[in-house]
């Protein structure tokens, strides 16, 4: 029987292995204490964390205590809510009252309150957004639309005249220190106020101070306006391998900036939205969803696979007198629709991250094709040999009316499913992207689907041509 530890020395660690397992410790302590409902005593024991080892805590915890936690230490975690994934954020202000989402939002820069308030309900949102301190600025951002450039960028920046040495951009970067939260580097901006380079922080500490800033500073950047997708924001920011993207306005002043951390969150949140939809649920669909929403999410997509799965049926019965004549072509149905539906999905699968990260474009479909095309065909002999391989030894076994017309009909059908697949599979998507549709969708159900359809008429096709002869 294993002996509880003792309270007063819960701590958390970092690191892996040993520290691993003696922090699951603390949390299944942990959760005893809030179980049992010693809010006094865990309030002891959390007191001399820190936020960070908080916020480990959080992710740690079932999401069930780890609400009752925020609950119990509301004041005291705010800033450790603050700093934790937007998702388990989100699931810990579901039920907390207007109050503490005040607390909790205010303590976030106005783009990261934006987000968060768009994940709460809307009459939660209407009553927590005229309390919030950066109102005004969370408007601002609220005004450009939804997933765009302008909803996620900071519009505090540190910009220099062009004018000036290196010098004087840090002194004025010390004499404005308490203003500057983070630092990733300096704007250069004409008298206009336009983006005509940068400064890094190596420039700032290696570069003499009487160098001027017009002959030290980068001009290898990307500027992106307020109405840009943060999706293609994020592509740009990998392209060019810029860390800060500028945002500017119609007239091309500097308007605000994306930082790293909003870049990265960007890439998370759209892979993740790719692989619900690949997946056919809903983009916004959370852990602790209610079986409403699990049902209304889910339903329409498995009733688009149960249409599809009736189309094949219907393809199935139109062949019934093939069948009768020779049963044992029912149980190649199982195998062809399931090739078709693995090949399909591996080539979507590939054509989507080649979209996703900006290596596959609508003028690569050609090429694209052809080497899917080489490869369908490999495969598929590859494919078409194993079954041969598996007929005749199922043959030798047992009696199998002709053989031989059998596994040429089942191999020439299994190398032509898996040609077809494929080709569906990288082809589509590319279509959809080039018609501004998420090419995501092309994925799962529909392919998977589709290249079932596909994979039967293939099929009865082949075996009316080569097997009843």
């Amino acid at each position: 029987m294993n002996t509880p530890p003792n309270t007063d020395e819960l701590r958390w660690q970092q690191g892996d292995g040993d520290v691993a397992e003696a922090n699951q410790t603390v949390v299944d302590e942990i959760s005893r204490l809030i179980k049992a409902k010693e809010r006094e005593h865990l309030q002891a024991v959390l007191n001399h964390w820190s936020p960070a080892d908080v916020v480990e805590l959080f992710v740690a915890l079932p999401l069930k205590r780890a609400r009752k936690l925020f609950e119990w230490r509301a004041r005291e975690t705010v800033k450790a809510v603050a700093l934790l994934s937007p998702e388990l954020r989100a699931a810990l202000l579901k039920d907390a009252s207007i109050a503490r989402i005040v607390k909790v939002l205010d303590k976030m820069e106005p783009e990261q309150a934006l987000q968060d308030l768009d994940d709460l309900p809307e009459e939660v949102a209407q009553q927590v957004l005229p309390r919030l301190g950066a109102r005004a600025a969370i408007e601002a951002l609220r005004a450009h639309g939804e997933d765009s450039a302008g909803s996620i960028m900071s519009r505090k920046f540190v910009a220099v005249p062009v004018g000036w040495t290196i010098g004087m951009v840090a002194a004025e970067i010390r004499a404005n220190a308490q203003l500057i939260e983070k630092l990733y580097g300096v704007s250069v901006v004409d008298a206009e106020r336009r983006p005509v380079g940068y400064l890094k922080l190596r420039d700032l500490l290696l570069l003499p101070k009487e160098a001027g800033v017009r002959e030290a500073m980068h001009t290898d950047f990307i500027a992106v306006t307020p109405d840009t997708d943060q999706e293609e924001v994020a592509h740009l920011a990998d392209r060019y391998e810029l860390n800060v993207m500028p945002v500017v306005d119609a007239n091309g002043r500097l308007v605000g900036r994306i930082t790293p951390d909003r870049l990265r969150q960007v890439i998370r949140d759209e892979a993740e939205e790719d692989i619900m939809i690949m997946a056919g649920l809903a983009t916004d669909t959370q852990q602790d969803e209610s079986v409403r929403r699990i049902v209304r999410g889910r339903a329409p997509w498995l009733l688009v696979g149960l249409v599809g799965a009736s189309l094949s049926g219907v393809v199935v019965g139109a062949y019934e007198e093939q069948l009768a004549q020779a049963a044992i072509l029912a149980s190649f149905i199982p195998i062809v629709m399931s090739t078709a539906g693995n090949a399909g999905i591996q080539a979507s699968t590939v054509a989507v991250q080649g979209l996703a990260t900006g290596t596959l474009t609508f003028a690569d479909l050609g090429w694209r094709l052809g080497k899917e095309l080489l490869g369908g065909l490999a495969n598929g002999a590859i494919a078409a040999i194993a079954l041969i391989l598996f007929v005749l030894l199922v043959s030798w076994l047992g009696d199998i009316e002709a053989p031989l017309r059998l596994v040429v009909t089942a191999g020439l059908a299994e190398m032509t499913v898996v040609v077809a697949a494929v080709t569906v599979g990288a082809t589509i998507p590319v279509i959809l992207d080039r018609l501004s549709i998420d090419p995501a969708m092309a994925t799962g159900v529909f392919i998977t689907t589709g290249n079932d359809i596909l994979a039967v008429v293939i099929f009865f096709v082949t075996v009316t041509l080569f097997y009843f002869v």
